[in-house]
């Protein structure tokens, strides 16, 4: 049986400062997941996918990403993507900081 459809958002990472980022219906890219565009529907990922990757000399590794909307927000439905939502891990931590 085919998995049931998620609501999707596109995420990537700046090309320039590496900060998470995703695409927005106004066609920008935002810091902020709860401004992001969310598609609900597998046509409207692939098209929202097609959009920023338009915009490829902004970005690198745009992917879709799987979404709950609560409240009418996005929020992560994979512990990968909530991870992202806290921004850069470039300090010790977990089994890092074991080893340090």
């Amino acid at each position: 049986m085919a998995r049931a459809f998620l609501p999707k958002v596109a995420t990537a990472n700046d090309l320039f400062e590496g900060d998470v980022i995703y695409f927005t219906d106004e066609g920008t890219w935002t810091r902020q997941l709860a401004a992001a565009a969310v598609a609900m529907t597998p046509e409207a990922a692939e098209d929202l996918l097609a959009q920023a990757a338009k915009l490829q000399g902004e970005v690198v590794g745009a992917y879709l990403a799987d979404v709950r909307v609560e409240d009418g927000v996005p929020v992560p439905d994979h512990f990968r993507e909530a991870f992202r939502t806290r921004g850069p891990s470039n300090y010790f931590h977990g089994k890092q900081a074991e080893v340090a």
